[in-house]
């Protein structure tokens, strides 16, 4: 639970504090790179994680990780340009790779699948607490002091998360010899950074049918069909592909992608529109997805519940599912004029959806496979959800970028050629009166063309969920391996 907490409460005080860090460092244009850095560096270690913890047991490999976090946002909070940040958020990201998958493959090793919904449902609750109180403090602390803080506060968390493993998590019996899957690594990381880079300069830094995007993009799938040779391959792959072969597995796989790109799509976005369209200040970037957060806690606790007592996992993400496409609907329909009660209002709705369908889908995963591989496929998950916040970030950023250039020509006309969007997010620096109206509502059409392409991914979390079989929940881990 801690890890898990520290984890969460990167994600979310990051997420208020990006209008403040792109007015302070001046760069709009490379804001997705600064979660698409951590999360790069996240997804493409997160299977490694899995794999060294099934070998040499969770807690090592827990530790490591978590130290790894913490000198990375130590180095966050001391950086001077938005080059550094990127750079150092790399180096978090490759730390942040272990925290919520060996956190799940814990609980796995220590909970058997028809208890683990219960179990599943507080780590709901923990992400979501960490929802609440991570957008405060980090619109309280930037706000009250600066953006630093939102890093360095990470430390002292991290510092009482390991001091708890270290003394509390059980160490393994014996250790097993391995082989890595070094090749594997390799080609996934720079497969997964051509396709982000494609999708981060397409339209932006050069268009989308140019070479570079093109070529990029092309050595990036070509780089992936590469990956699945040498898993095939590989005595101990980092991520099997026997694992697909199980509908329920392959189902959550992609289920995970979905609502990761929706949940980062949303809590990266709805701060900048608060910000920058509704002339918020980080505090209210902060206030705003607290019912997100609310709603996901109560939630989530009651569907874990429900879990457990009816070993059934499936209703759970069809309801949720359309519940979350009701959210996004009303956030695509916002515009400058709306208050934050209009956004609390939606991300209510998707609050309730989102905590219908975290759980369930790595429920139904880890129950689906051996116990020795609990820990390659919760990674696997964790994985692919990673992979859709990093896409969907970094597309949507280049999309935001790319619309709001032609949004404020059709506004300011001639005028737009004065206007710096950074200024949008920066008190000491704001764009004069005459030029701040249509500013914002050049901002929140961009957004909303933002917020409409979540729709088809919401479309297809309900296709996912009617797609996952029901499997009964094993009482214990004996009958799991069975």
């Amino acid at each position: 639970m801690l890890t898990i907490l520290l984890a969460a409460l990167d994600q979310t005080i990051v997420a208020t504090a990006l209008p403040s860090i792109v007015g302070d460092l001046r760069g709009f244009n490379n804001l997705s790179w600064v979660v698409s850095a951590y999360l790069i560096a996240t997804t493409v270690t997160i299977p490694l994680y899995g794999k060294l913890s099934d070998v040499h047991g969770r807690r090592r490999m827990m530790l490591i990780a978590i130290a790894l976090f913490l000198a990375g946002s130590a180095l966050c909070g001391a950086a001077q340009s938005m080059g550094q940040l990127i750079a150092f958020r790399v180096v978090q990201g490759i730390g942040a790779g272990g925290l919520i998958p060996l956190a799940q493959a814990a609980i796995a090793d220590l909970v058997p699948p028809r208890d683990r919904g219960r179990y599943q449902g507080f780590v709901g609750a923990v992400w979501a607490t960490a929802a609440i109180a991570g957008p405060l403090l980090g619109g309280t602390l930037t706000d009250a002091a600066t953006w630093r803080l939102i890093f360095l506060i990470n430390i002292p968390v991290g510092l009482i998360a390991m001091a708890v493993i270290a003394r509390t998590l059980p160490a393994p019996a014996e250790r097993r010899e391995h082989t890595l899957d070094l090749l594997g690594a390799a080609v996934l990381s720079v497969a997964t950074t051509l396709l982000l880079l494609a999708s981060v300069w397409g339209g932006t830094t050069y268009a989308w049918g140019s070479p570079q995007v093109i070529g990029v993009a092309v050595a990036g799938f070509v780089l992936a069909g590469v990956f699945l040779v040498v898993e095939q391959r590989a005595p101990e792959p980092l991520l099997p592909l026997r694992l697909f072969r199980d509908r329920i597995f392959s189902v959550s796989s992609a289920a995970s992608f979905v609502l990761g790109a929706l949940l980062f799509g949303v809590t990266i976005y709805v701060p900048i529109f608060v910000v920058g369209v509704q002339d918020g200040s980080a505090t209210n970037a902060g206030v705003v997805l607290i019912p997100l957060a609310f709603a996901w806690v109560i939630i989530s606790t009651i569907s874990g519940q429900l879990i457990s007592r009816l070993g059934r996992y499936r209703p759970f993400p069809i309801i949720g599912s359309f519940l979350a496409l009701g959210g996004v609907v009303l956030l695509a329909t916002l515009n400058a004029d709306d208050g934050q009660g209009r956004v609390a209002a939606a991300l209510v709705v998707l609050g309730l959806g989102m905590g219908m369908m975290w759980q369930p889908y790595i429920v139904a995963a880890q129950n689906a496979v051996a116990m020795r591989e609990v820990g390659v496929a919760t990674a696997g998950l964790v994985f692919f959800r990673s992979m859709g916040g990093s896409f969907v970030v970094a597309i949507l950023g280049s999309i935001l970028a790319n619309r709001l250039a032609s949004d404020l020509v059709a506004e300011l006309g001639e005028a737009s050629r004065s206007v710096d969007p950074d200024q949008l997010f920066n008190g000491t620096a704001r764009l004069a009166p005459n030029l701040l109206e249509g500013a914002q509502d050049a901002l929140a059409s961009s957004l909303h063309t933002v917020f409409l392409m979540l729709v088809p991914l919401a479309i297809a979390a309900i296709v996912l969920a009617f797609a996952l079989q029901e499997r009964p929940l094993a009482r214990t881990h004996e009958e799991r391996d069975d």
